[in-house]
Parts: C-alpha cells; sequence; structure tokens
C-alpha cells in the first residue's frame, strides 16, 4: 500500500476566532472514517477552496481510500473490509527548524 504524505501549510479562521474559540474535535473511529466534530468546520481543498458543508456539525472524511465521495465516507469501509484500531498517543516533539 503507498504512503500518503500531507504537509499542513496554515489553518485560516474566521476574524476574532482562534483554534481554541473553534472547538473542533476529531475522532478516529475504529475501521471507519475521521469523525469531525465542532461548529464552524472549515474544510479546504488543496488549491484554497471551502467546502460547502451544508451547516453540518459533523463531518467523516475517508480514511480507506475507496469512497466515491472523497474526501467524505460513503461507508465503503464496511464493503472492503477496511481494518484500522487506534489508540490515542504522545508524539514525540518535532525536530528543530535549521
Amino acid at each position: 500500500m503507498a504512503r500518503r504524505t500531507f504537509e499542513l501549510k496554515s489553518i485560516d479562521f474566521p476574524e476574532g476566532m482562534s483554534m481554541s474559540e473553534n472547538n473542533i474535535e476529531i475522532v478516529c473511529t475504529n475501521n471507519g472514517p475521521l469523525r469531525v466534530i465542532g461548529d464552524g468546520i472549515v474544510l479546504k481543498d488543496a488549491q484554497g477552496n471551502t467546502f460547502g458543508l451544508g451547516g453540518r456539525h459533523i463531518i467523516s472524511l475517508c480514511r480507506c481510500g475507496h469512497s466515491e465521495n472523497k474526501p467524505f465516507c460513503d461507508g465503503s469501509h464496511a464493503r472492503v473490509g477496511f481494518q484500522s484500531e487506534i489508540q490515542a498517543r504522545e508524539l514525540p516533539p518535532p525536530p528543530p527548524k535549521p
């Protein structure tokens, strides 16, 4: 299986709002999607265009790679038998910048 890498460039919040005020939670569901929960969810594509989420406060993002509605989950993980159980852990500090 090919490994995917992502680069986080920046996060743009509405004026006067910070990460702590946004109250977004991301839950890694066992054998399923990433569930994003909160008010004011902002999801952008690689060009910076914002997805219209229709006022949703919960969205599910595909982890299995088989969704026909990427980046959103369409339940394909159940059909293909996707298995991934994640347990929270501490990440090491990031390497120092040169």
